[in-house]
């Protein structure tokens, strides 16, 4: 193991927006939650009431990071199942239908898919138009949810939740109005999404958190059927032993991420701006794919048109530097990516797409190391570089 954690310190990562590494601070506050502090927190001891103290604490510390009621919280195995909650747990309350936009991730997507729900597309900029929302529900009837996600995964474009809601309010007034947020937490102040949402949904794997670990919040008042049935923790709303551990860790992470916010928004930026302009000015066919300045601060999406991501991906990976094509399903066979081809871009475009996302551990050398191992690779693939 030693060994194998040594040459992974040589790689440059830049897939942060898979996951991101397990913040020091989480790290050592879950360290007691193991073999020290083990007691199951649904229990009636003294023991027990410490792990439950620990867990109303961390869920304090969380609804001060988004800005909501400490019972509006709760703790789940990740984005996906809130995402999955959020949708189906709505339509199965009133049998409603669901909406969401074109290019939202897949757990939100195959939900709305599956309960034969409505698909709204996007813009060219890979966003909804309000108007197009409003339009889209003035024609429905008994809408359950509304689902949009405040950052993409892909291309790390961000949505205009506040008058996406107003549209929502205006033509679907009981619908449950649902933001997956996974992506945002590193880059968008939570307190800024909130007051637009009735849930809001995140990963804490995405945000130096464990795996495995994620919240759900659901407005005072607002109510979605539960996925998980069983001894009724977290208020009934989602059943299962308590993983104290793992809601140190989130509740710990989520508070430094927060804290450095504002910080590492600026200097991510800043990296971001410089890996975008060394790549599309030195590689004749590459190309951003959202404006400058567009999407978070930690994503730069670009397109190596009539390249191929797959051949990208391996040399880079043999050069040491951890990216993604954001196109590839779980199987790992490689397919046009769903949120491209919704934002109307050509298969051409699409074949080269790379996505390099930023974090808390990224440093100028990594950009600098990317953006030649890019170089490098798109010049063995046949494209003009200087």
């Amino acid at each position: 193991m030693a060994e194998s954690t040594a040459t992974l310190r040589e790689y440059v990562y830049l897939d942060h927006a898979a996951t991101s590494p397990l913040r020091a601070e989480a790290r050592s506050a879950m360290e007691p939650y193991g073999d020290v502090l083990y007691a199951n927190p649904s229990g009636s001891h003294r023991f027990a009431r410490e792990a439950r103290r620990v867990i109303d604490e961390a869920r304090d510390v969380v609804a001060a990071s988004i800005g909501c009621k400490p019972g509006e919280v709760i703790f789940t195995s990740g984005g996906t199942e809130g995402a999955n909650t959020a949708v189906l747990g709505a339509t199965r309350r009133t049998g409603g239908i669901a909406v969401c936009g074109s290019t939202e991730h897949h757990a939100v997507l195959h939900c709305v898919e599956h309960v034969g729900g409505t698909v709204v597309p996007v813009t060219a900029a890979g966003s909804i138009d309000p108007d197009v929302m409003r339009a889209h529900l003035a024609d429905m009837n008994n809408v359950a949810v509304v689902s949009v996600m405040a950052v993409n995964n892909e291309t790390g474009a961000i949505s205009d939740l506040e008058h996406i809601s107003h549209a929502v309010r205006r033509q679907a007034a009981d619908a449950i109005f649902h933001t997956d947020a996974v992506q945002a937490a590193c880059w968008i102040d939570l307190h800024q999404l909130w007051p637009f949402v009735d849930v809001l949904t995140l990963s804490a794997h995405k945000f130096g958190g464990p795996k495995g670990m994620g919240i759900m919040v659901i407005r005072e008042g607002k109510h979605v059927e539960p996925l998980i049935l069983g001894g009724g923790q977290e208020r009934d709303r989602r059943s299962g032993t308590h993983n104290v551990a793992g809601i140190v860790g989130t509740s710990v992470a989520l508070d430094v991420t927060q804290s450095q916010r504002a910080k590492e928004v600026v200097r991510l930026g800043a990296l971001r701006d410089q890996l975008l302009a060394g790549l599309t000015s030195r590689i004749s066919c590459a190309t951003a794919t959202l404006a400058h300045g567009a999407g978070t601060a930690g994503t730069a999406h670009v397109c190596l048109e009539n390249l191929e991501s797959e051949s990208l991906l391996y040399l880079l990976d043999e050069a040491n530097v951890c990216v993604s094509a954001a196109s590839a399903c779980a199987s790992g066979a490689m397919e046009p990516s769903h949120v491209l081809e919704a934002m109307g871009i050509s298969r051409g475009r699409i074949k080269g797409s790379l996505r390099f996302s930023l974090g808390h551990t990224t440093t100028e050398s990594d950009i600098a190391v990317a953006i030649e191992a890019t170089v490098a690779a798109a010049a063995r693939l046949g494209a003009t570089v200087s």
